[in-house]
């Protein structure tokens, strides 16, 4: 007759160290990112009178959507957005289209020689303010001032130096192979751009656009100052929200939430792209 075995104890599992301080150090990142978004939500919904109150109001007992509809309309918050969508769409497929067709050629044909990728990203030293007055001068003479044409123009500019140099860091890690493979076959040079290179460099033409559409995204210099009635963007809109009397710290709040909408979509349907584009190119230096 078998006599059961005595059932083994379990034993608790321990966690390493090293395991606990990473999960604690996420958690604060967590919330250094997350609380000042929950607190300009919470400022956008709350009323007027709850803004300085002490003890501070977590969550406000009536939530209301007023400072929503008066940023958006009033203050014209909704056709800020919407110019900022085009200008920032636009100027970010050109950048990156003319950008990848930039860095490509500095990369395959070393075209300017081994100094001209550095030139190209040196043109983002130079500091805004020191070109804008000429611009003015020539959009206000040629009549693009205040139009969505001169904006994209400007930022598809403001933009290019970094796009061309991230698609050069990438462009370098690819190899020649496939390409001289597609040119046996009986493809010329541009077909070999479009059918092989452009593939295989869509990870880090998705990082560049990403990155382009940011900066145009949140540009505001170049809009306050070649803009005025028609084309400003939103960026440019929260300056009306202070003035003699006061802020509106409701409205502001509540356009910085519709502000967040864009770049995290994009963030998030690029995400797959994003990351693969920005460490393959940076591996060389």
């Amino acid at each position: 007759m078998a006599v059961a075995a005595a059932p083994r104890p379990r034993r608790r599992r321990r966690f390493p160290t090293a395991t606990i301080a990473r999960v604690l150090l996420l958690g604060f990142f967590l919330i250094f990112v997350l609380w000042p978004i929950y607190w300009m939500f919470n400022t956008s919904i709350k009323p007027s009178d709850d803004y300085l109150a002490i003890p501070p109001v977590w969550f406000p007992d009536e939530p209301t959507i007023i400072h929503y509809t008066a940023a958006l309309f009033t203050y014209r918050g909704l056709q800020g957005l919407i110019n900022s969508l085009i200008v920032s769409s636009a100027a970010t497929a050109l950048s990156a289209l003319l950008g990848t067709l930039m860095a490509y050629s500095l990369a395959r044909f070393n075209t300017g020689g081994p100094h001209l990728s550095f030139w190209v990203l040196s043109q983002r030293f130079l500091p805004p303010i020191a070109i804008v007055l000429p611009i003015f001068l020539i959009y206000r003479n040629i009549g693009i001032y205040d139009t969505h044409i001169g904006l994209i123009l400007a930022y598809t500019v403001f933009t290019l130096p970094v796009t061309v140099w991230m698609m050069f860091a990438y462009f370098r890690q690819m190899p020649r192979s496939m390409e001289d493979a597609a040119l046996v076959d009986g493809c010329t040079r541009w077909q070999a751009f479009w059918k092989v290179a452009v593939p295989l460099a869509a990870p880090g033409i998705v990082a560049a656009a990403v990155f382009a559409f940011i900066a145009c995204w949140t540009e505001f210099f170049f809009a306050l100052l070649l803009t005025s009635r028609d084309a400003f963007t939103l960026p440019t809109v929260f300056r009306a929200f202070i003035g003699f009397q006061g802020a509106q710290y409701g409205e502001a709040a509540a356009l910085a939430i519709v502000s967040l909408g864009p770049s995290i979509a994009l963030g998030v349907l690029a995400q797959r792209h994003l990351v693969r584009g920005l460490t393959l190119g940076a591996v060389r230096g």
